[in-house]
C-alpha cells in the first residue's frame, strides 16, 4: 500500500502543481504514463516507474531543455487526466486512432504497433473466428483498442476485461481464460521472458487493421498545446538520427519497434 500512496501523492501534487503554465514554457514536463505495461512502462521495486516509454519520453524532455516529472495514472483515467492537466503529455503505448483524436492532437509514431492472440500452449483453437470461439472465455484490458477489437470481432463470445494487462495476464496463467488479445511486443515479452508467461505462446497472424491498431504509437498532447508537439516531434527526429533511440530500443526489444524489423 505504500507504493500505491506514493503514486496517489505524486497524481495530487503534479495535479495542483505548475497549473497556470503552459506546457512549454514550464521548466518540467510532467510525463503521464501508465506504470502497468511492461516492457514499456512499469513499477520497479523502488517505486520508481520504468521501461521503454518512460526513458524515451525523459530523453525527449532532455532534448527540449526540460526536466521530466514521471506521473502514474491508471489507464481508464489516462486521457481524462491529460484533459485535467495532470500531466502535459501522455507517453504510453497508446494507438494513434480516429476516435482519441477527438479528444487529443498526436505526435508522429514514435513505434509502430500490431496486436496478437495469445494461447496457452496445447490449445484445440486453430482459428480465429466469431463462430469458433463463441463458446471460449477471451480476456483483454478494458479501455483499450484490444478490448475494442474483441468486443467487435467476437460478440458472441464470453468476454472478460480486465484494469490492467497484469490481471490478464495472472487469469490466463491460472487458466480462467481461454485466450486473449493483447499488443504483441507485451505479449512476446510475457511469453518468452516470464516464469508465469511460460504457460502461453502467441499464435494466429498479427492484428494489424487500421481501424484498431491506427497509425501506430503515439504521445498524447492536448488539442491546444501545438507548440508542444512539434517540439516532441523535433526531439524524436533527433534521437532517432543519433542513436539514441535505438540505443533506449536494443535495451528492451531485439527488432527496431519504430521499423519492425
Amino acid at each position: 500500500m505504500r507504493l500505491w500512496n506514493t503514486i496517489a501523492a505524486t497524481l495530487a501534487l503534479a495535479a495542483a502543481g505548475g497549473a497556470t503554465a503552459t506546457a512549454v514554457s514550464a521548466e518540467t514536463l510532467r510525463l503521464g504514463t501508465e506504470g502497468a505495461y511492461p516492457p514499456f512502462n512499469y513499477i520497479e521495486a523502488n517505486g520508481e516507474i520504468a521501461g521503454f516509454d518512460v526513458e524515451i519520453g525523459q530523453e525527449l524532455c532532455k532534448r527540449m531543455g526540460a526536466e521530466c516529472e514521471v506521473v502514474a495514472q491508471d489507464w481508464d483515467g489516462i486521457i481524462p487526466g491529460l484533459l485535467a492537466n495532470k500531466y502535459d503529455f501522455i507517453i504510453a503505448s497508446m494507438f494513434i486512432t480516429e476516435e482519441r483524436k477527438k479528444q487529443v492532437d498526436f505526435t508522429d509514431p514514435y513505434y509502430l504497433a500490431a496486436m496478437t492472440h495469445v494461447l496457452p500452449k496445447g490449445s484445440d483453437i486453430t482459428e480465429f473466428t466469431n463462430e469458433t470461439l463463441s463458446d471460449k472465455v477471451i480476456g483483454a484490458q478494458s479501455g483499450t483498442t484490444q478490448a475494442d477489437y474483441v468486443e467487435a470481432t467476437y460478440p458472441d463470445a464470453d468476454i472478460r476485461l480486465y484494469p490492467t494487462q497484469d490481471e490478464v495476464n495472472l487469469d490466463m496463467a491460472s487458466g480462467r481464460i481461454d485466450v486473449q488479445v493483447g499488443d504483441m511486443l507485451p505479449m512476446l515479452d510475457w511469453t518468452t521472458k516470464t516464469e508465469d508467461g511460460s504457460c502461453c505462446e502467441l499464435a494466429g497472424e498479427p492484428i494489424t487493421d487500421p481501424a484498431f491498431v491506427g497509425e501506430g504509437v503515439g504521445i498524447a498532447v492536448r488539442q491546444e498545446d501545438d507548440e508542444l508537439r512539434e517540439k516532441l516531434n523535433a526531439a524524436l527526429a533527433e534521437i532517432r538520427a543519433d542513436g539514441t533511440y535505438k540505443a533506449i530500443n536494443d535495451k528492451y526489444f531485439d527488432i527496431d519497434v519504430y521499423t519492425m524489423k
